[in-house]
């Protein structure tokens, strides 16, 4: 018998745990390799796990709607394809303890014994960064209730926790051993009561939130409170792209087989001005700042649920217009079918945001960490302007877009994000409306 041990993937950088949704094999089933095990999500996206092996499942260590860290063993396979009794529901759920390691200040797994209760629980990289952001000690993690696998804390529950950490009591303080502590208060008093939830009347219909709006309410509030946003504005004419776009869109989809938007043609002047403001293109860790040198332009996607995803151009300025209007139009066309795979979202660098396909003349995005930057595009409206001449000024009917750059100021000072913001309006004000596509 020959024993496989099948782990959970590690879907991208970012990425340090993921949700079983559901299992296509139970115990005892053959299985071939690359047929689908599993299917998981992710904070990104939901995907398909394949088998790596072919064979019998022996063991399936998870349950559906477990929340397990990367690199855990999922699941184990018989190669030698020989037939196994199914294991009771109890024992096929119990989950493998993790390798041990040695914890780091960043989020790194921890499984040894932590803080002063003599603990042994498995902390994920993504609780561990989020209690350490919220100044939460070991000793006190240890404290917080796990609805997770053997008492795993997963994020939700400390999410749980630090919403209502103000409200509770406060933490309770280890002593030390060598000496009890007197209490100012009456041991046996009851805790600080929990806020009541708000009272809902009237004429109302309650809508459970579901799991990709959970996560991106989640997403959106760690990101408020990781970052000091800032918000810039500037104006762009684009009278030479909409003419130009106008002229061209139907030879050049008569020509490629691909129709031409503005999405790509705003990013090639984008990417080019990270290039020439490379400060813009990083992400922070610590007291560090990590600069990126593959340009990943991340391009916020309305899904057929009216959630939004963010789906990655891979190293977009190596990218003719032509090489990014098939990326635009590949990834789109995979958003609105559910066709996205992890990867498709994994590794953005720089995000875009257009607000204007939704009517609105400008917003104030929220930074999709761990990026220092958001870029939101306006809708373009037609409005008299002031034109300088030769033979002096003149008001003329002209293509106008807001943008609109919301940055982290903990990395992105003013002059560097006004910087950035006004020259990709100049690019976009200087393209040539004669060029070749």
């Amino acid at each position: 018998m020959a024993i496989v041990d099948l782990v959970m993937p590690k879907m991208g950088e970012s990425i340090m745990e993921a949700t079983v949704l559901k299992w296509h094999k139970k115990v005892g089933e053959s299985i071939k390799m690359d047929e689908t095990l599993l299917d998981i999500a992710t904070d990104k996206v939901d995907s398909e796990v394949p088998s790596t092996a072919a064979g019998t499942i022996t063991e399936i260590l998870y349950k559906e709607n477990d929340v397990v860290p990367v690199g855990a063993v999922i699941a184990r396979i018989d190669s030698a394809g020989g037939a196994v009794a199914a294991k009771p529901a109890a024992a096929a759920a119990a989950p493998v303890e993790a390798p041990k390691v040695v914890a780091s200040a960043v989020a790194q797994p921890v499984a040894a014994p932590v803080g002063t209760t003599g603990g042994n629980r498995f902390y994920s990289p993504l609780v561990l960064n989020i209690a350490g952001k919220e100044g939460i000690s070991m000793a006190e993690l240890e404290q917080v209730p796990g609805t997770g696998n053997e008492g795993r804390v997963t994020k939700k529950d400390i999410l749980n926790y630090v919403a209502n950490r103000g409200a509770a009591s406060a933490p309770i303080a280890v002593a030390p051993t060598a000496a009890p502590v007197q209490a100012d208060v009456d041991p046996v008093a009851a805790p600080a009561p929990q806020p009541a939830p708000a009272a809902i009347s009237g004429n109302v219909e309650i809508i459970e939130m579901d799991r990709m709006r959970k996560l991106i309410a989640d997403h959106m509030v760690r990101s408020k409170a990781t970052s000091p946003h800032v918000t810039s504005f500037t104006e762009a004419d684009v009278t030479h792209i909409v003419k130009w776009r106008e002229k061209v869109k139907g030879p050049f989809e008569k020509k490629y087989g691909e129709k031409i938007t503005f999405t790509p043609i705003f990013f090639e002047a984008i990417v080019a001005c990270i290039r020439k403001y490379p400060l813009i293109n990083v992400s922070v860790d610590g007291d560090k700042i990590i600069v990126k040198k593959d340009v990943n332009i991340g391009m916020a996607t309305a899904l057929p649920s009216g959630n939004l995803i963010v789906p990655v151009i891979k190293n977009a300025d190596t990218k003719n217009l032509l090489g990014l209007t098939k990326d635009v139009n590949a990834l789109a066309n995979a958003a609105r079918n559910n066709k996205l795979k992890a990867d498709d979202t994994q590794g953005g660098t720089f995000t875009v945001t257009n607000v204007g396909t939704f009517g609105s003349l400008m917003g104030t995005p929220i930074i999709n960490q761990p990026q220092v930057a958001i870029l939101a595009l306006g809708a373009i409206k037609k409005r008299p302007m002031v034109l300088e001449t030769k033979d002096g000024d003149v008001i003329a009917i002209r293509h106008m877009m807001y943008l609109s750059l919301s940055y982290d100021h903990r990395v992105v000072d003013g002059s560097l994000g006004a910087s950035f913001l006004t020259a990709i309006a100049n690019a976009l004000e200087a393209f040539d409306p004669h060029r070749e596509y």
